[in-house]
């Protein structure tokens, strides 16, 4: 029997869409392809001086990418990524998650190709495609130094370690070098930047957060308080401090403008010791130590089980009335029913004393 592919709900529609909107993307540019023509399909790709009329476009053309090299990057990420955070969150979170890191990154960095051609009257602004996974993929690594913030990913046999904050800033950089190149256009480092800021601001403020079954808490919780998420822990150290106060001051300037909201005491408590508790694994670890604790507490019941069998076989039998030979007589009836025999009163194991004869 073939191996059966275990992809939950959600980032099985999404690999679907990505394989059909590419394919489909590809086979119109094979029949238009021209040497002297640039080719944009604005009803599958965000193009800003024509995809206005396909609304639809600043969500789909996240799915859709323009060559094999980011056509393979694309689907590894979203198979193994979506697989991991659809069940760490939920199928509904997920899907929430993908649409806010599809449209918000799109409509900014159409705003921002539009602002270039406002400056620069250079039509080439508003014609550049807008499309592919790129917010999804650094979403992702966002969502991922989340869950798990203390985890070293090592590299090229211990030549380089990173945790993995790092690795948003790191993707960014590599987007942006690439960008220089025919392999990307120059709207995918906007993309990037903001999928990365999209994809913080959500989770650090807005995400809806499960309750800790260990604590008496309120069911409506949202965003991550905890100091491994701040903005600043995605930077090297040196700069750290500069990060740390300058967000600070950009968070209470939205916060006097009512923007967002300020955590409370509860809320920084209840998010460190959610971090310190599942800092290894995250979600997971979480689920393996309440996994552990049950088995255990399983184990315990099934040693008690087979234990009291075994005592009721190794207590003696004692004669307890006549011979049943004998018919007894109504007198020794009364008596056996007034005084209670050995069967009941004098039953008991001493497992010691058993261990000590064998």
């Amino acid at each position: 029997m073939p191996p059966r592919l275990n992809i939950p709900p959600v980032t099985r529609v999404v690999l679907i869409g990505l394989l059909a909107q590419s394919l489909l993307s590809a086979a119109i540019r094979y029949r238009q392809w021209n040497e002297n023509t640039h080719i944009v399909i604005p009803y599958l790709t965000l193009v800003p001086q024509l995809s206005i009329i396909y609304p639809w476009t600043f969500l789909t053309s996240t799915f859709v990418e323009s060559n094999i090299f980011t056509f393979g990057i694309a689907g590894t990420t979203l198979y193994y990524g979506g697989r991991y955070l659809e069940r760490a969150w939920s199928s509904a979170e997920l899907a929430k998650f993908l649409a806010l890191i599809s449209f918000v990154p799109n409509f900014l960095t159409l705003c921002v190709m539009v602002t270039f051609f406002t400056l620069s009257r250079n039509e080439s602004w508003t014609l550049t495609v807008i499309s592919g996974t790129i917010p999804v993929q650094i979403g992702f690594l966002v969502a991922f130094s989340q869950l798990v913030p203390a985890h070293t990913v090592t590299l090229f046999r211990g030549i380089l370690s990173l945790r993995v904050p790092r690795f948003p800033l790191l993707y960014i950089g590599i987007v942006f070098l690439l960008s220089l190149t025919p392999l990307l256009n120059r709207a995918s480092f906007w993309l990037a930047l903001f999928g990365f800021i999209t994809s913080w601001t959500y989770l650090r403020f807005y995400k809806t957060v499960f309750p800790d079954l260990d604590s008496a808490q309120p069911t409506s919780l949202r965003g991550d308080a905890s100091e491994t998420f701040a903005f600043a822990e995605f930077f090297p150290g040196p700069v750290k401090p500069f990060v740390a106060a300058l967000s600070d001051q950009v968070f209470s300037a939205l916060v006097a403008m009512r923007v967002c909201t300020p955590f409370s005491q509860a809320g920084h408590s209840r998010n460190d010791s959610v971090s310190h508790r599942s800092a290894p694994g995250g979600a997971r670890a979480e689920a393996e130590r309440r996994r552990a604790i049950a088995l255990r507490a399983l184990d315990q019941r099934l040693h008690a089980a087979t234990s009291t069998p075994r005592s009721s076989a190794q207590a003696p039998i004692q004669p307890s009335g006549p011979s049943v030979q004998t018919q007894p007589q109504p007198a020794t009836q009364t008596a056996m029913t007034s005084q209670p025999g050995p069967l009941l009163g004098e039953t008991k194991f001493e497992p010691d004393h058993d261990d000590a004869k064998s």
